[in-house]
């Protein structure tokens, strides 16, 4: 399916979630689908972190939905982050492994054994079992409330497999905030959400 259809699907289902986004093409994807400024924070240069970032705030605001996407390129960096989600079992994480088989944001550098990886595979054992894959927009579509419900009983992951970016789509615009501001802008959505103290200061 393609990439940025896949996001814009997905944001129109969103509802209350935060979401987290790799470093590369996901981000640029999401700030393509939705404009959000506040409630989604870009990580840039991430280098495969962006499900642990989002398990402490999952951890921490319990009663908050998060949702996470990562590029396979930054999965194949740090597999091992899955039996850290395993052992939490964060209920209220979803983690969108979004394959694309490729460095998106290096001009679309294939990835080591990139025909073969099987991640949902390689999920389970690590002990996952709340796993869905889709390969078309129409089976996304189709599944989508079994694989993200709106309470769940454990961790889930969902991997989306997609087409690679076009020479135009590297071309979209990165989320314009450095990391200052994106910080600020995030912390003070969720001071505004849930009444938790983040900065230490109200304006």
């Amino acid at each position: 399916m393609k990439y940025v259809d896949c996001f814009k699907f997905l944001a129109g289902r969103r509802t209350e979630e935060l979401v987290i986004t790799s470093a590369g093409n996901s981000g640029q994807a999401w700030w393509t689908a939705t404009r959000d400024s506040e409630r989604s924070f870009y990580l840039d240069a991430s280098m495969s972190l962006s499900t642990m970032f989002a398990s402490g705030l999952a951890v921490a605001l319990p009663k908050k939905r998060v949702w996470a996407f990562m590029g396979d390129g930054a999965f194949c960096m740090n597999p091992g982050m899955l039996m850290v989600e395993r052992q939490m079992n964060l209920s209220n994480l979803t983690h969108f492994l979004v394959s694309n088989r490729a460095y998106g944001a290096t001009s679309n550098a294939r990835l080591p054994n990139s025909t073969s990886n099987d991640y949902a595979a390689i999920a389970r054992g690590c002990g996952l079992t709340r796993i869905h894959a889709f390969t078309s927009l129409a089976e996304l579509e189709r599944g989508f409330e079994a694989a993200v419900p709106k309470t769940a009983s454990g961790h889930t992951m969902v991997v989306l497999e997609v087409e690679p970016f076009s020479d135009e789509e590297q071309k979209l615009e990165q989320p314009p905030f450095d990391g200052p501001e994106m910080k600020y802008r995030f912390a003070r959505a969720l001071e505004r959400e849930t009444g938790a103290s983040i900065i230490g200061y109200r304006l």
